[in-house]
């Protein structure tokens, strides 16, 4: 019987090898440039045995899986049934899911995150020493990861879930520290801790030199220790009853207009601030409300900045773009939105190895891929780079990976800058 199809062309088998993930080569092979199989195999404990995987052979797939479009351990069964991209990579197997599964659970009760955490810290390095900027912004942020394990809690957003703190430099993008927590852990909770470990993270010449937080991190002892450190912030202001008759007390005609609003400002102090900071309010009327009429919407600024209250707002509301969406591009473009395992422990070792994805695409965007790439997001640079077709072929004792006319290139040039920025 002559099978019927809506389309004339006909399939058959090859034995050729085709990949369809060329471009994610380009992301190994970068990888392998700057170290990063060293660093996972110095930094991670090693198996208990010669036949066991490595730790580099455990992370490296995720990392890649990650930057694919991966979004479960199952879908590392894509990268070990790419057998082109893993002769590209002299991969010879990837380690199962359930396998994989079992290692995140060893390491994340064991010493994995603080070896993955010396592995970011070193890819992080490599681009900051490249870098001529001395001081960078730090803002950090509390994300929820919702999540129906059974041993998940109560997020204050009223899901079940996880609420990590990760800290980027708005100046790069990169996650210079993450801590995964319960869902139940209070937005505010460690913030200063979380702050002083970023700095830390830094390399040696280069420092936080400006903070930016939501009003989660609006206590005392941030407020201190910024001034003390010299560090410039702006965090929101929780409007308790203090900052509301500060505000009360602004005289009439210091009010100004400000987008549909009117913006002012006054000095405070909270009780055990050392010294006194500014802080700016926006005043606008309510929307959307029933009943409405006469009532205002205030938002409080607390901040160091010697500058214009309306250039604070200004810096401030930058986080939109350099954390929230950089958050986004960690949930949604490496795929941390969801975890993959029921315990803490193992969901921490697998947001770190998501944040250390994360970067890792990142400095392949500054310094290997053409100028202009670094604006797009993962998803555009998936379907422009990392999931296109290559044909592998071995000639005259050496492997060949062959792509369209259009992209060689683009894929020369790329390797040529990852090979110089390996060799920095």
């Amino acid at each position: 019987m002559i099978e019927q199809t809506v389309l004339p062309f006909k399939l058959a088998v090859t034995e050729d090898f085709i990949t369809a993930h060329a471009g994610l080569t380009l992301l190994g092979e970068f990888a392998q440039g700057i170290g990063l199989e060293r660093e996972l195999n110095r930094r991670l404990p090693e198996p208990g045995s010669a036949a066991g995987y490595r730790p580099s052979q455990f992370v490296l797939p995720l990392v890649l899986m990650l930057n694919g479009g991966g979004r479960s351990l199952e879908d590392l069964r894509e990268i070990d049934q790419d057998e082109g991209l893993r002769r590209l990579l002299e991969w010879e197997e990837v380690p199962a899911s359930d396998t994989t599964g079992d290692w995140l659970r060893r390491m994340g009760a064991g010493r994995g995150l603080k070896g993955l955490e010396q592995v970011n810290r070193a890819v992080v390095h490599r681009q900051l020493r490249a870098e001529a900027r001395r001081e960078y912004t730090l803002d950090l942020d509390a994300t929820v990861i919702e999540a129906e394990k059974e041993a998940a809690q109560w997020s204050y957003q009223g899901v079940k879930g996880y609420t990590p703190l990760v800290g980027h430099l708005a100046e790069n993008g990169l996650v210079v520290g993450d801590e995964f927590r319960e869902g139940n852990a209070s937005p505010g909770a460690g913030n200063l801790e979380f702050l002083q470990h970023c700095q830390r993270q830094m390399p040696k010449g280069k420092r936080i030199g400006y903070f930016r937080a939501d009003s989660a991190a609006y206590q005392a002892k941030v407020i201190n220790y910024c001034m003390e450190q010299g560090i410039r912030f702006a965090m929101g202001a929780d409007l308790d009853a203090a900052v509301r008759g500060a505000i009360a007390a602004i005289p009439e005609e210091d009010w100004r207009p400000y987008q549909d609003g009117w913006i002012a400002e006054t000095v405070h102090t909270m009780n055990q601030t050392d010294e006194a900071f500014r802080l700016v309010v926006i005043r606008r009327p309510a929307q959307g409300e029933l009943f409405a009429e006469g009532k205002e919407r205030l938002t409080a600024i607390a901040s160091d900045r010697e500058e214009s209250a309306e250039a604070t707002v200004a810096w401030y509301n930058q986080r939109g773009e350099t954390s929230e969406n950089r958050l986004k591009e960690l949930k949604l473009g490496v795929g941390m939105e969801r975890m993959p395992c029921g315990q803490l422990e193992a969901n921490a070792m697998f947001f770190r190895i998501g944040a250390l994805a994360y970067n890792l695409s990142r400095l392949f965007e500054l310094q290997a891929l053409p100028e202009g790439w670094s604006r797009y997001q993962l998803r555009t640079l998936r379907w422009k780079l990392f999931l296109v077709a290559g044909k592998v072929v071995r000639h005259g004792g050496q492997v060949w990976l062959k792509v369209r006319g259009y992209l060689e290139e683009l894929f020369r040039g790329i390797r040529r800058r990852s090979w110089a920025f390996g060799q920095s």
